[in-house]
């Protein structure tokens, strides 16, 4: 069975690095958004296209799974909704899906981030400590229950299911 692994976790956490690593272990593709937002628009959101890029990027990794490919999801993905859907339509695509959750202290996350815009400004946006300290109040963590891949539960009121839901959140979607 073709496996989607979903990066969960704050800027710094070490999530791209330990992405690459599953990818090799897994001969899967790796999507990372920012590896795609530098080199297309020079900037992480750039007027909403991240969001538009995520669609696509989603779209793409249901196709590969559907065709045998096992796959690294690099989103972060800091709300359970945006998790649960991912991991309703992979299950919904015949795979399955595995959180990868990579915490950090805020210490650690500075540093990291403090060290990645030093060596390779090039590869990476500017985020200040203030951003960093905003991001932490936004992220859900996930847990025990979500970790263990159980119940997904339902979408949010007012959506008639994931798939809609994600089109919503990922305008590219689908």
């Amino acid at each position: 069975m073709t496996t989607l692994f979903l990066m969960v976790g704050l800027p710094g956490a070490g999530k791209t690095t330990r992405a690459r690593q599953l990818a090799k272990e897994h001969h899967a593709l790796r999507l990372t958004p920012d590896e795609w937002m530098i080199p297309l628009f020079g900037e992480s959101e750039a007027d909403g296209k991240r969001d538009v890029l995520e669609g696509r990027l989603l779209s793409l990794a249901l196709e590969a799974l559907r065709l045998g490919t096992s796959v690294i999801l690099d989103f972060g993905c800091w709300s359970r909704d945006e998790r649960s859907a991912i991991r309703w339509l992979v299950e919904s695509a015949g795979a399955s899906c595995v959180l990868v959750y990579v915490p950090v202290d805020p210490e650690t996350q500075l540093a990291r981030v403090a060290h990645r815009q030093s060596t390779t400004p090039d590869q990476t946006f500017p985020i200040s400590e203030a951003d960093l300290l905003h991001w932490r109040t936004l992220f859900e963590e996930p847990d025990a229950a979500e970790l263990g891949g159980r119940d997904i539960g339902s979408p949010p009121p007012g959506w008639p299911g994931w798939p809609e839901w994600a089109a919503d959140r990922w305008p590219s979607f689908m």
